[in-house]
């Protein structure tokens, strides 16, 4: 055969190959999950991949941080970040917290470690909190609840041994940490014969909430459906939303309005966990109640608001930093 025949031969399977490479990456990598509220549809050549939890899970973390207990359980523990501080300045700090469908086969602490990782660059303290989930010993309810007001609180405590500022507190969960975000901002105003009220007569006080791709409403959350994530809120509360209208009353931040605090709600402009319709009802409430609540819409599925090195990811550690009155961090380079 001539060289040049032979020639053209290879470059028609070379072109080939290039236009089959995407699919073949896409194949080995998997397709988005499920539970994330993501498509399932096959990834289409030149197509970028939404993130999926255990995309960020393994993102670089520079700090280790410092791994703190604020109770006896080995999963009641949060890490610990500070900035580089000089003297007696205190710092402000993000409490951050995780999602997985508030089960432990979903996520862990470290699908926020990025972003606890990240925020100190600019200047603030984050204490990323691990807590128990629905299918956990003593998880569930009132216990997943109890965890992370225990774990808001602990900041007192951390406060005395590092240098934070305690009147400048902002949370932001994640998905089901979304949720129990909002519920910590909302806590103060439970009656005191809740359940949910006996981890503290005096809860931290929060500068705002930032909700990313969170779940504000358990009972729309859980009645969507019965597979996937919305069985984790049904095991959160004990059982369907109806035969439990006192663990909504106190358990979902809907019906718990006003917080009392500024939130933000962010989410990507594909997820399915956080649609935009879901977020606008809840601001609209919430204002309607005498709250400050704003949406925002990003670009992205429901993992991509936690990854810092991505364009939501920033905007999410901008929101952050504006709850705390401190400049954007597309506004000042980090430190």
């Amino acid at each position: 055969m001539p060289a040049h025949a032979n020639r053209r031969r290879e470059s028609a399977r070379a072109r080939r190959h290039q236009r089959l490479l995407p699919v073949a990456l896409a194949l080995t990598i998997g397709w988005p999950s499920l539970a994330a509220g993501q498509s399932t549809a096959p990834v289409s050549p030149g197509h970028v991949r939404l993130l999926r939890a255990g995309d960020v899970d393994t993102m670089a973390v520079g700090d280790p941080g410092v791994r703190i207990a604020y109770g006896a359980d080995s999963l009641q523990f949060g890490v610990l970040r500070l900035p580089g501080v000089t003297g007696k300045a205190r710092v402000p700090l993000v409490i951050v917290i995780h999602g997985g469908c508030w089960t432990s086969s979903f996520a862990t602490i470290s699908n926020t470690s990025p972003l606890a990782d990240a925020l100190p660059r600019h200047g603030v303290a984050t204490w990323n909190v691990e807590y128990r989930r629905a299918d956990h010993p003593g998880g569930g309810w009132p216990g997943t609840f109890l965890d992370v007001a225990r774990a808001t609180d602990y900041v007192r405590t951390l406060a005395r041994h590092h240098p934070i500022d305690t009147t400048r507190v902002v949370v932001a969960g994640h998905s089901a940490g979304g949720h129990l975000a909002l519920w910590l901002a909302a806590r103060p105003g439970l009656p005191a014969s809740s359940p949910l009220a006996t981890a503290s007569d005096r809860p931290l006080a929060l500068r705002g909430v930032v909700s990313m791709g969170g779940i504000a409403d358990l009972a729309e959350f859980a009645g969507r459906s019965r597979s996937g994530c919305s069985v984790g809120a049904v095991r959160l509360l004990g059982g369907e939303p109806a035969a439990f209208p006192e663990r909504i009353a106190q358990g979902s931040p809907m019906a718990m309005l006003p917080l009392g605090v500024p939130s933000v709600h962010v989410a990507g402009d594909q997820d399915g966990i956080a649609p935009l319709a879901v977020r606008e009802a809840f601001a609209a409430a919430a204002t309607r109640a005498g709250d400050r609540a704003t949406v925002e819409r990003v670009d992205g599925g429901h993992f991509e608001v936690i990854a810092p090195s991505t364009t939501p990811g920033r905007r999410v550690v901008s929101l952050i930093l504006e709850r705390l009155g401190m400049a954007p961090v597309d506004a000042r380079p980090p430190r």
